[in-house]
């Protein structure tokens, strides 16, 4: 059994975008919460358009445990949650939102659970009362859907708020993929897991930044990622049309045979075409995605760009992207 020390670094992942207002609140709440704890605090700024770098260089300031990682642009969360993962160093990274939903009270039994053996202890919403009932709806099937059609499931009303030991985060890092989708990933890597449960508050502040256009994005990603199955569906609808194109042909044939009946009529032969025509766009469509994913990785560009490293009154500027 792997011997864990008392008293570990935790790296908290806090990716931020248009955040001002949340990150006072939430480091009051870590100081109330995990002040006997050693930390280090890593804030990504996702191209932000307001306050938010100001806000955080200032408290950074005042605290050592802070550090900020600029981009250069909005590269969006799964991006500026990769470039928080890659610049920590705790025994233990905890990615989580600054908006305070997910309460920094359950991270005592989060690290109970790494004690005990744990690689990834998984927070799960044993609630979604603060969700609109359109994204509760929208969450469970998402989630159904994507572990009937993927091989590697994703536990059922979990977000990016886990522990994760050391050695999990490191192979994280290896993963070189440009389209990612973290939850996903996280799964993928494995290791020996555990669910704790909690109940998900409201934001402290602000609003979500997520829109509907966007969680749509991600889910896309999701499921094209780590499923090949809309391909599959693709060709096995494409064999029942032509099996069933085959039958209605003979039919045709045998009763022109023996009835003399005539070909069908206009409408009915329009009505098969578009049906036929629209199956054909949506496998077309499938497939297009897929190789908008291909394109996007041999272009081999950058997950993220860093602008600059911030802690305190330093700064470190143009480091290497990933």
């Amino acid at each position: 059994m792997t011997i864990r020390p008392d008293s570990p670094l935790i790296s908290l992942v806090i990716p931020c975008f248009n955040e001002e207002a949340s990150i006072p609140v939430f480091l009051e709440a870590v100081k109330n919460e995990l002040s006997e704890q050693a930390l280090e605090l890593i804030f990504i700024n996702d191209g932000s358009e307001y306050q938010t770098l100001e806000v955080l260089k200032k408290h950074a300031a005042k605290n050592p445990d802070i550090q900020i990682l600029n981009l250069s642009r909005n590269f969006g969360k799964e991006a500026a949650l990769t470039a928080g993962l890659d610049h920590t160093t705790g025994d233990c990274v905890i990615p989580i939102d600054v908006d305070l939903q997910d309460p920094l009270s359950v991270i005592a039994e989060f690290l109970s659970k790494w004690r005990e053996g744990y690689d990834v202890v998984y927070g799960v919403r044993d609630n979604r009362r603060t969700d609109t009932f359109f994204k509760r709806l929208s969450a469970d099937k998402f989630y159904k859907s994507f572990n009937k059609i993927s091989e590697h499931k994703i536990p059922p009303h979990t977000g990016d708020f886990r522990l994760m030991d050391r050695r999990v985060v490191e192979t994280l890092r290896t993963l070189p993929e440009k389209t990612r989708f973290m939850k996903g990933l996280f799964s993928w890597v494995g290791y020996k897991s555990i669910a704790v449960t909690y109940s998900r508050e409201q934001r402290a502040e602000g609003i979500t930044k997520f829109s509907f256009f966007k969680l749509w994005r991600l889910a896309l990603d999701g499921i094209f990622s780590f499923s090949v199955a809309p391909l599959r569906l693709s060709s096995y609808l494409g064999m029942i049309i032509s099996v069933l194109a085959l039958l209605y042909a003979a039919k045709i044939v045998i009763e022109t045979l023996l009835f003399g009946i005539d070909v069908p009529g206009y409408a009915s032969l329009v009505t098969i075409m578009l049906f036929i025509g629209g199956l054909q766009l949506l496998s077309m469509g499938i497939i297009g995605e897929y190789i908008s994913r291909m394109f996007t990785e041999t272009k081999s560009r950058p997950i993220y760009i860093l602008e600059g490293r911030y802690s305190g009154d330093t700064a470190e500027k143009n480091e290497p992207s990933k």
